[in-house]
């Protein structure tokens, strides 16, 4: 089961995110759906015909974040592709907030990096598969 349709995140400055968002969806292999003055959109979004897509939404939000611990984890399909969505997200303006490696204390595969986006946002790309 795909249990999210959408998942939505709030930035204060439209240009880094979308310099940050594009990269690291791009690293992903996530195409963009939308680009507007106060939204970008990522992902694949649902239809009639297709109620099993994701779709990532980035709003313009003047309000402060804060580090609240919340964070949004995407799919990755390889290790290598962690690795290029870390290195593309510090590429993009964003900061480490855990270098790409295997968490063996969630599982022995789970290999994932952690970002923070222009605005602070914490983001994370997970492989799950044992090599």
């Amino acid at each position: 089961m795909q249990l999210l349709d959408h998942v939505s995140i709030g930035v204060p400055d439209m240009d880094a995110a979308r310099r940050f968002y594009d990269a690291i969806m791009d690293a992903l292999g996530a195409a963009k759906v939308y680009d507007l003055p106060h939204a970008l959109g990522y992902g694949e979004r649902c239809t009639p015909k297709d109620a099993a897509s994701t779709c990532l939404a980035v709003y313009l939000d003047h309000g402060q974040v804060t580090d609240s611990k919340r964070h949004w984890c995407f799919k990755a399909a390889s290790r290598e592709q962690v690795d290029v969505f870390h290195a593309a997200g510090l590429a993009a303006g964003g900061r480490s907030d855990g270098e790409p490696g295997l968490r063996a204390d969630y599982h022995a595969g789970y290999y994932a990096a952690f970002l923070c986006d222009p605005a602070g946002n914490r983001v994370e790309a997970v492989c799950h598969l044992l090599a």
